[in-house]
């Protein structure tokens, strides 16, 4: 039941169809900068990333016909936050069932903020294998890097400031599809 109404705390970025839409364009996009989908794989970073990640392993089924490998990646202990943090930190799932050698591997998440978290995606990567190349896909860039990291795929750029909070609302967690900017 996806209702696209702006609720009184949040201003609505992109709706169910925005957001199919975008999947469907980075799916489109990852087919053709890497000439099909000979070798390649992907990696949903928790949690949210994983969501989409699932959707755009159906989108390029439904292009190519072929079901490419996906995995999930909890990046927690990868943290470079971790001793500044005053809660324990939960560990969830990771789960990289094939072998990353020789394979073009996009890793996929919801937002792109300062880069921290695709830095410890990275190292996270790293520690399970060696992939011939790491591509990134986002629904969200919202700038603000502070790495040098930027994403090979975008849904949509959206320019924030610092102080607003970007959320990706999605199905598979309950919610009606939707992105977000939090009001104070």
């Amino acid at each position: 039941m996806n209702r696209s109404v702006e609720r009184k705390d949040e201003k609505l970025i992109m709706d169910a169809g925005d957001i199919s839409r975008a999947m469907m364009r980075i799916a489109h996009e990852v087919v053709e900068r890497n000439k099909g989908v000979k070798d390649l794989a992907l990696v949903g970073i928790r949690t949210g990333g994983v969501h989409l990640a699932h959707r755009l392993v159906k989108r390029i089924h439904s292009i190519e016909g072929v079901l490419v490998p996906i995995g999930e990646l909890d990046i927690t202990l990868y943290r470079d936050d971790l001793a500044l943090r005053k809660n324990q930190p939960v560990l969830r799932k990771t789960s990289v069932p094939f072998d990353m050698t020789n394979k073009v591997v996009v890793l996929v998440d919801d937002v792109l903020f300062t880069g921290r978290t695709i830095r410890a995606a990275m190292d996270g990567l790293m520690d399970l294998g060696r992939p011939e190349e790491i591509q990134l896909a986002v629904l969200v860039d919202r700038g603000h890097r502070q790495l040098p990291i930027k994403a090979n795929y975008i849904g949509k750029n959206l320019p924030t400031s610092r102080d607003e909070q970007v959320q990706v609302l999605l199905d598979e967690d309950g919610e009606d599809d939707r992105v977000v900017i939090l009001k104070s």
